[in-house]
């Protein structure tokens, strides 16, 4: 049995806050103020984090300051990336520029347009606002150009979602607070949700989700689907289907191994094995074979009872995907075992 940890988990610092506390820093130096040790700024709901700089440069027309990220106790893949913020002046407002290991984004469907930087919304409000704040304090004009840099950062993007959302080149400067909470699961929806807004502003018809890599690469090998079709379902199967079903694609699969996929056709919507379990008892019922109320897992089941198991979770998981889907997108299922061999389809 798994066991709380003894202390509360630590928050930490999104890409957007430490790249406004680089930007902070960097203009304190640009606009004549030197080089600060900390600096403090101003997230979206008030609070006012510290953060130290740990990097320094600056030439005839530019400042560069970076920030090591602090994510706290989440395992964040830019969990002590340092992130630089390096300004010079621009011909007019505030701009904002890619620098090594940022990416660009390449495709519409994000909230940023195609060929901008990946750096969102509101992060760059927060570093226009600290451009604004400062210039204002200092009597300067608020003509910054921002360029935001990530060493390694294209190294970390290919563990993201970036290289499938069509953000090429590195990473993405993110968050809507300036605050990771560790081990939150909105950031995987929300990327599924990114995933999906991507498919429907290219024009794609049919999408997948899959609870790993191996299903993955079944589905996408089956129906020779491209890369971007690919949601990171994981184990949000419903957190997927709620915001498909807002946002309409013609045709969804999800496909994805026994275990997790009994658990939905069992009505579970999150498949992780800390917040769902097969009910072998009513598996028992339902195959009419009394011996798998003892079983420990679905695998266990499918061994012993076969085609019979594996085509009754296509049929009920297609039918709990159906549910939560409008009636007229078309619907599949898939069910694998570890190998990849496909034990049941049902649907479309």
């Amino acid at each position: 049995m798994s066991r709380k940890p003894d202390t509360p988990l630590r928050r930490g610092w999104t890409t957007g806050a430490c790249a406004t506390a680089a930007t902070r820093a960097a203009l304190m130096g640009f606009w004549g103020e030197g080089r600060p040790d900390k600096v403090r700024i101003t997230l979206p709901k008030g609070e006012r984090p510290e953060f130290e700089i740990a990097h320094w440069e600056q030439g005839k027309d530019w400042v560069a300051a970076g920030v090591i990220k602090d994510a706290g106790d989440d395992p964040d893949v830019t969990h002590q990336a340092l992130i630089i913020s390096r300004v010079s002046a621009s011909d007019g407002g505030v701009l904002f520029r890619a620098g090594q290991g940022v990416g660009m984004v390449t495709m519409p469907g994000l909230p940023i347009p195609a060929g901008e930087p990946a750096i969102n919304p509101v992060p760059r409000q927060m570093m226009a606002e600290t451009v604004s704040e400062m210039a204002r304090r200092l009597s300067q004009a608020p003509d910054v150009e921002v360029e935001i840099s990530i060493p390694n950062g294209e190294a970390l993007a290919q563990k993201t979602w970036n290289p499938r959302l069509g953000i090429k080149g590195g990473l993405s400067i993110l968050g809507t607070t300036g605050i990771v909470r560790p081990f939150s699961c909105a950031a995987w929806i929300a990327s599924i949700h990114r995933g999906v807004d991507v498919a429907r502003a290219d024009g794609l018809t049919h999408v997948a989700g899959c609870t790993g890599a191996t299903s993955e690469k079944t589905v996408k090998d089956l129906y020779s689907m491209p890369d971007h079709a690919m949601l990171d379902m994981g184990d949000f199967a419903g957190g997927m289907l709620k915001y498909i079903a807002k946002n309409p694609v013609p045709r969804v699969t999800i496909g994805g191994g026994i275990g997790k996929l009994t658990k939905l056709a069992q009505g579970a919507r999150d498949l992780h094995s800390g917040r769902s379990q097969v009910d072998f008892v009513a598996l028992a019922d339902v195959l009419k074979v009394s011996d798998v109320r003892y079983m420990n897992t679905a695998l266990q089941v499918y061994e012993n009872v076969g085609e019979k198991f594996s085509e009754w979770v296509a049929i009920e998981a297609l039918g709990k995907m159906q549910d939560m889907l409008p009636k007229d997108i078309q619907t599949d299922i898939i069910v694998i075992d570890r190998k990849g061999s496909i034990l049941a389809r049902t649907g479309t």
